[in-house]
Order: C-alpha cells, then structure tokens, then sequence
C-alpha cells in the first residue's frame, strides 16, 4: 500500500505564491515545485516522473496553460497528494480546463481506476468492481434482508448497454453493490456535470468509465471505508486554488452560476458565446 511522505512545507509555499504571483509560465511554475511535489507524492512515485506526466498533459492540451496558474497548480497537487496520475493511459485522474464565473480554470477530476486505487489503499476491502451490462447478458438483482446480484455476460453479440452497476465486498464478509440504468447515468451526468457534453470532458471521451466511476462511488456510500478513502473522494470535479499542505480540506471554488439549463428539462446546454465555442473546439480530449 502506498504511503504519504509528507506535504509542502510553509516556507516553499510562500516562494511559490510568490511565483504564482510573478511572470512565471506554468511550466516554470511545475519544474520550479518538483521538491515539493516530491515530498507529497506517495513513495512509489518520483517526482521527476510525476512532473514528467504534468508537462506531458500540458503539451497535449495546451489550454491547460491558458488556465490560471493558481487552479493548475491546485488541480496538480491534489493529483500529488492522493497519488494518482493525471492525464494518463491508466484513467486514474484527470486537469480538465473548465470555465468557472467566465475565467478558464483547471479542475481536478478522479477517473475511475483512480477512484479503485484509493478505495483498495483503504485496506477495508477485498473485491471492489464495476461493471455494464447488456441487453443480451444474463442480469438479476434483488434487494431486501437478503439482497442477490448475479451477472452472466453474453459471449457474442451483447447488445447495447442497459446498466452498470458497482459492488464490494470487505474483509469481514460483508458486501453491497448498487445498480443504475443506462438512462439514469446520462440523467446523472447532465445534472452534476457542466461540461458533460462538451468534447474535452471524460464523460463525451470515455463514457463507460465515467459510469463505472458513477456507481462505484454511489455503492461505497455504504462500504465501511475510513474517513481519508472518504476525503479523498470530495477531491472529485474541484477547483481549488489556495496551495496547502492538504488540499482535501481546502473549499471548492467551482461555481454553477453561468451554467445555460432548460427549466423545463432540466438538461444543461452549451456555452453559445463565440469564445466558448472557440475553446471547446481546439481543447483535445483527455
């Protein structure tokens, strides 16, 4: 299991708001903190190699550079802190630039095999899984004093997904799982999510993950996971820009205030300005 080896110290913290503060690139500002990011990462991570993956996204998507430098730093070092990469092939997180009260912003998003990964660090449980169901699988479920999963997927020919759903089981034996349809995922993702439908988002890139990541952290609402697993998941979708030593416990700073909603469908819709338009075509997906 992977082990914090500590935080950024008050004195570093202060010379890198004063960088923050100064004419510094945001790839200054990345190489100029790889000590600090070296002692918040987990000890199976350097912090050449983590710096490495962040100068990575950032060529990859240079909006991302666009983005204040305060909310990317912040959106890095919470990816530092809970010790998951961002941007990569894993899917374990993501820094998603985001328009926040009409400013470009970086916000950090847990993938879902980084949502796994905190979730097994627990040390609570055994098994933990999603998974999507199609119409042609083998799929009950029964809940009550004695609730039944049971999932059989078809070999060929599957169909379309019909649901997903997410289960654990703990060291003690006990075990849970929850199941959403297809349906209620998207009607989740439009509600919760503003960019959902926008082409830089997880959730128009890699769908199936983001659903797998839906039920899994509605299924460990019931799991007997200690307070940090619990923590660690409050990180998700957040954009925070005050750089501390526990990013957890700093406030969101995501506002929903210029968000375009139909009142009578509820659904959230496009930015229609041209700068918007703009962004959302030249940002690559994650």
């Amino acid at each position: 299991m992977a082990t914090t080896r500590g935080g950024i110290i008050k004195t570093a913290h202060d010379n890198n708001v004063s960088a923050i503060n100064g004419v510094k690139s945001i790839k200054d500002l990345v190489i100029s903190m790889k000590s600090q990011i070296e002692k918040a990462l987990p000890s199976v991570m350097t912090g050449e190699r983590f710096s490495r993956m962040v100068l990575t996204a950032m060529s990859a998507n240079p909006q991302l550079q666009q983005c204040s430098p305060k909310s990317f730093l912040g959106a890095m070092m919470q990816a530092a802190q809970l010790g998951v990469e961002p941007n990569t092939p894993l899917g374990q997180a993501y820094l998603i630039p985001y328009r926040n009260k009409g400013n470009l912003e970086c916000q950090f998003q847990l993938g879902y095999k980084g949502l796994l990964d905190l979730a097994y660090r627990s040390g609570e449980v055994t098994i933990i899984q999603a998974h999507e169901v199609c119409e042609h699988d083998v799929f009950e479920y029964e809940f009550g004093l004695e609730p039944k999963l049971k999932h059989i997927p078809a070999l060929r020919d599957k169909g379309a997904v019909t649901h997903y759903y997410a289960m654990f089981k703990t060291k003690s034996g006990g075990y849970g799982f929850h199941v959403m349809s297809a349906d209620e995922v998207r009607e989740h993702a439009k509600q919760y999510s503003k960019s959902a439908n926008s082409s830089y988002s997880p959730w128009t890139t890699n769908f199936d993950e983001m659903a797998k990541k839906t039920v899994l952290k509605a299924c460990l609402k019931y799991a007997p996971v200690k307070t940090e697993f619990v923590r660690g998941i409050s990180a998700d979708e957040t954009i925070k820009s005050n750089i501390s030593d526990s990013m957890v416990a700093e406030n969101d700073e995501t506002t929903y205030d210029d968000i375009n909603v139909d009142i009578e469908t509820g659904e959230i819709k496009e930015d229609h300005t041209e700068d918007d338009r703009i962004l959302e075509e030249s940002i690559k997906d994650v």
